[in-house]
């Protein structure tokens, strides 16, 4: 549905999705690092696409994230989902990924997910 402005948001992101997938896809040995960005939420997913299996995943709705987000900015609290899926890919044994920010900008709170991640180990 377009907005008052003309093109609806979320129909340029997902162009923009498309065009990025077309070029980039996750494999057993660099499986891809996807981030949804929800208006208060953030989901993100390691996925082998060869195999179409989600490896690991985070969110803000998580039961184990939620507790430590609370009362937190959203930023923070990406960065927050950013260090969990850092480290439950450590556990899964991915040590290198392919960044795939979903057609979203890079600032933010995408940009504080990915640093979160490098910070715990992920190389990208």
């Amino acid at each position: 549905m377009a907005d008052i402005k003309g093109k609806d948001k979320n129909i340029q992101r997902k162009r923009r999705q498309r065009r990025v997938r077309a070029k980039i896809s996750g494999t057993a040995a660099r499986p891809r690092l996807n981030i949804y960005r929800s208006l208060n939420n953030i989901f993100v997913q390691v996925i082998d696409d060869d195999k179409g299996y989600t490896l690991a995943s985070a969110s803000t709705i998580d039961t184990e994230v939620a507790p430590q987000i609370e009362g937190k900015s959203k930023i923070d609290a990406a960065r927050i989902v950013g260090q969990v899926i850092g480290q439950r890919a450590k556990n899964a044994g991915i040590s290198t990924v392919v960044f795939d920010r979903g057609g979203f900008r890079y600032h933010g709170r995408v940009a504080a997910l990915a640093d979160g991640a490098r910070e715990s180990g992920l190389e990208f």
